[in-house]
């Protein structure tokens, strides 16, 4: 654009970032966070219906006073959540325990994966993942028959323990495909949420929010070797959808 970086440094050290008025109103809210690194994120609150994003806060690490205080403030300010959706992280569900609340589909997927790899050994891991893999278009009494016959013929390999030679302690044997059914387990509750109220029109994945992350990264990487506060200004201005 014919910009030198000295001119894109000064002008964003004199812009002063304004918010963009939004009418408060009952939405379903995308609640995430992102990081660059271990000790820089952004949360953000997202309206997947109205596409904007309607708080968002730089964070050293994810905790969930953080997304209680996204919640009060924006509450404070009018605007009513009928539904949230999230991204399975632990206790971010209890956040939202008075509303309706999805678990994301895609990260449900990658927890398991994460857990069993693309190409499990076993075969307990693979049938586990096939399961997995049936969530997105599974409804509720499909998917929780699917995972009892898994459980029946399973039980016994993901209870077994292993014995620490020379101690009392032991281990889960097959830990990875045990953490991988768990983690199922615990989000089941919240893996249906959007069939059993369809007309407040729940996204059944986080991508209205993970798109506007990938977005904001994609700009980011443009200007690297920002300060802390310029990186900062960036990260609102996109955020808003200004740039």
């Amino acid at each position: 654009m014919g910009i030198s970086a000295r001119t894109v440094r000064r002008k964003l050290d004199a812009h002063e970032p304004t918010e963009t008025p939004q009418t408060p109103q009952p939405t379903v809210v995308v609640a995430d966070t992102t990081f660059w690194g271990r000790h820089y994120g952004i949360c953000v609150f997202r309206s997947p219906a109205l596409k904007h994003n309607l708080w968002w806060t730089e964070v050293e690490k994810e905790v969930m006073a953080t997304y209680h205080c996204g919640r009060k403030i924006l509450e404070e300010r009018g605007w009513t959540f009928t539904a949230a959706v999230i991204d399975g992280r632990r206790g971010l569900a209890t956040v939202f325990n008075d509303i309706p609340v999805q678990m994301c589909h895609f990260h449900q997927v990658q927890i398991v994966r994460r857990h069993l790899t693309s190409r499990p050994k076993t075969e307990a891991g693979r049938a586990l993942l096939h399961i997995a893999y049936t969530l997105t278009y599974a409804n509720e009494h499909t998917f929780a028959s699917r995972l009892e016959r898994w459980e029946r013929r399973w039980k016994a390999y993901v209870t077994e323990k292993t014995q620490v030679l020379g101690t009392t302690h032991w281990y889960y044997t097959h830990k990875e495909v045990r953490k991988a059914y768990m983690s199922i387990i615990r989000n089941l509750p919240y893996l249906f949420t959007y069939q059993k109220y369809p007309k407040l029109n729940i996204p059944n994945t986080t991508n209205s929010l993970d798109g506007s992350f990938a977005q904001l990264k994609g700009k980011l990487r443009a200007h690297s070797g920002l300060t802390k506060e310029r990186r900062y200004k960036v990260i609102s201005e996109v955020l808003k959808g200004e740039i």
